[in-house]
């Protein structure tokens, strides 16, 4: 339906684009005409090579990949936005708003090696945001949040309880809480920051989606093309004590926000989770055989972009 109703509005676009050249007097949509600044995480950046492939020369670390839904939006929507897409893999909310980062390309050992790391620090992403953008997204929060580090913690408390019972949620949910309130913390102050910085902007967070399913029971333990040897137990805990919590944090801050709204991925996704039959995210590795670490492929970003895109559109409306 998000599909739909995007080429609709894109048909609406080109509608305006004719009209303007038949009367010159209509102003009608210039190419470039939107300034469109694209920040975020792994999530955003692409970063896998199930989401294409890496297309800065010379590499800085952020692996920001052609199939990343920044890209694909950029193509589909032909030059109506000049995107500016400084998403980076491992950012955390402070390195959208104010702190620097060393990106760390594809280097995770002992599982794989960069053979150009370390890589030089690159700036803020908010630096890249000026007065004049119209448009503003933003997807980051999991590596505030520490979502990695859960899944790495979860994994090697899952192999040695033999698949039995929530050895994960029974060790970490109690820090749960203080790590989402940091989240919030740090998300209504990278709000504040991008506000000032371009306040006629409308400022899209984009949420994560469903890694994994409603029902645990699909994933197969020790399977690392999903999630290796965390437990289902562990798993249906993650699902609804850690990320969906996680959307609704981001959700409510932009709620703050007269100039911000939340691009719900969840809900469209909830069937092409980690372990379904056809995915919109890539397990621990996926085939053959490369490092994937739970980020969305090309079928996932293309679902994200479609969602995206009909945000974008409504905010120049």
């Amino acid at each position: 339906m998000a599909r739909i109703r995007t080429r609709l509005a894109l048909l609406g676009s080109a509608a305006a684009l004719t009209a303007g050249a038949a009367l010159p007097s209509q102003s009608a949509f210039a190419v470039g005409e939107y300034q469109w600044v694209a920040l975020g995480d792994s999530y955003t950046a692409g970063v896998i090579r199930a989401a294409g492939d890496t297309f800065e020369v010379p590499r800085d670390g952020c692996e920001r990949t052609d199939r990343s839904y920044p890209q694909v939006i950029d193509r589909d929507l032909g030059g109506l936005f000049d995107l500016s897409n400084v998403s980076c893999g491992a950012a955390t909310i402070d390195n959208v708003t104010d702190t620097a980062q060393e990106p760390i390309g594809r280097h995770f050992p002992p599982l794989s090696e960069d053979p150009d790391y370390p890589f030089p620090a690159v700036p803020p992403q908010s630096q890249a945001v000026d007065a004049g953008a119209d448009v503003i997204t933003v997807g980051v929060g999991g590596n505030t949040l520490g979502f990695a580090d859960l899944l790495t913690q979860c994994m090697q408390l899952g192999g040695e309880s033999g698949s039995e019972g929530t050895p994960c949620k029974d060790a970490l949910a109690v820090g749960i809480p203080t790590r989402l309130t940091k989240v919030r913390q740090d998300y209504d102050r990278m709000l504040t920051v991008l506000h000032e910085r371009a306040p006629k902007a409308k400022i899209l967070a984009v949420g994560y989606p469903a890694v994994i399913p409603d029902d645990a029971s699909k994933c197969t333990y020790g399977d690392l093309t999903q999630f290796a040897t965390i437990t289902h137990g562990d798993l249906a805990w993650l699902r609804k004590s850690v990320l969906e919590p996680l959307n609704q944090t981001i959700n409510d801050s932009t709620g703050t926000q007269d100039t911000a709204g939340f691009v719900d991925l969840y809900t469209s996704s909830r069937n092409h989770s980690v372990c379904d039959a056809t995915k919109w995210v890539e397990g621990i590795v996926s085939l053959p055989d490369q490092i994937s670490l739970v980020h969305p492929n090309a079928l996932g970003h293309r679902n994200t972009a479609d969602h995206v895109e009909e945000a974008m559109l409504n905010a120049i409306s």
